[in-house]
């Protein structure tokens, strides 16, 4: 294990940089991949997963295209595994893309803990509102029916759940960046950490997990009084 002067007194290379860069990518796009497999049913045929919260702490470290690529490769994947074919591998990116770019092109722009904040916020409306553009044009190819019979379904059934997956991940990403980080120091791999250790940034990130729980919690109970 590496301490911090030994990091200090040995700089990584511009090899041994890009090698590492691959490595973590490579393995949060595994876990991401593997995080497909535990699904838990919300409501309709959907079910919620945790996977893009991997992807998203892929663009936190390494930017939207490192999100994009990661997003892409996950749901590559699933490919085999799916039961939707090709088009359950294309809404798999395009929904996994939409929140994990989003998110991560604004904390790049902004790199300390209120840019990601606004841009977790961001991301959850980014890829809602995505998502019913997409789920009204090609979920049809899959379920085998019209588009008229999906319009109902968009504000109903595909953006309540959305936005609750899409609000979960923003909170589990949140609250797992910063040991994240810490679990790659430990292990070899030091990350620059650009959220402060700061009373500030503790209240701001709490507040935030709690208003994002909050609107999850609601959208549960949207579903259940709804149905």
């Amino acid at each position: 294990m590496k301490t911090k002067a030994a990091v200090a007194q040995n700089p990584p290379t511009a090899a041994s940089s890009v090698t590492r860069k691959i490595a973590v990518l490579a393995m949060l796009t595994a876990v991401a991949f593997i995080a497909s497999f535990f699904k838990v049913p919300v409501i309709s045929f959907l079910k919620f997963e945790a996977k893009d919260v991997f992807l998203l702490l892929a663009g936190f470290l390494y930017g939207p295209i490192a999100a994009l690529g990661c997003s892409i490769a996950a749901a590559v994947f699933e490919l085999p595994f799916s039961t939707t074919g090709w088009i359950g591998m294309i809404m798999n990116a395009l929904s996994s893309a939409a929140f994990a770019c989003t998110a991560s092109l604004i904390y790049q722009k902004r790199r300390d803990i209120l840019g990601a904040v606004i841009g977790l916020i961001t991301a959850v409306a980014a890829m809602s509102v995505t998502m019913l553009l997409w789920n009204y044009l090609i979920s049809p190819l899959y379920m085998g029916v019209t588009r008229e019979a999906i319009a109902p379904m968009l504000t109903t059934v595909f953006l309540p759940f959305n936005l609750l997956k899409a609000g979960i991940n923003a909170t589990l990403t949140l609250l797992l960046y910063r040991p994240f980080l810490r679990v790659l120091h430990m292990v070899g791999y030091p990350v620059e950490d650009h959220l402060a250790d700061s009373k500030k940034a503790t209240v701001l990130m709490v507040i935030t997990s709690v208003i994002l729980l909050a609107a999850c919690v609601g959208v549960v109970v949207y579903l259940n009084v709804s149905k």
